[in-house]
């Protein structure tokens, strides 16, 4: 043998001497890939005449500052809300994807709940993300 795999069996033999490792992505860092993550809730969006912009956010509950748009100078409503997911599926021929979606109107009271107290709105999404663990 020549020098050179000498020196390679010696590297691996002690351990403490072999290069660190890349490393090794767990089967788990797959699910990553685009075909079955759930597109998230977006931060901003309007809907029936109120802008909602998202305040806070822990697991799968959120906070939603809700203000009126019709208004110079709106009072703030907050909606916390339990996220919920949607399977893709497809229509017309075109696929559209997994993703989170808000609660229903039906759905308020068990998946959402509105608050115009700020603090108490924190109080719930805190209560909320214990239930969704």
């Amino acid at each position: 043998m020549n020098e050179a795999s000498n020196e390679k069996r010696a590297l691996a033999f002690f351990g403490d001497l072999m290069p660190p490792a890349t490393a090794k992505m767990r089967a788990a860092a797959e699910a990553g890939s685009k075909k079955s993550r759930f597109r998230p809730l977006p931060k901003e969006f309007r809907r029936d005449g109120f802008t909602h912009l998202q305040i806070a956010r822990e697991r799968d509950a959120a906070i939603y500052a809700q203000s009126w748009n019709g208004s110079r100078n709106p009072s703030v409503g907050y909606e916390v809300i339990r996220t919920r997911r949607r399977e893709g599926f497809r229509i017309r021929g075109r696929f559209v994807e997994r993703a989170e979606v808000y609660p229903k109107s039906e759905a308020w009271g068990v998946h959402g709940f509105t608050f115009t107290d700020k603090d108490a709105a924190f109080c719930k999404l805190r209560q909320q993300a214990l239930v969704t663990q």
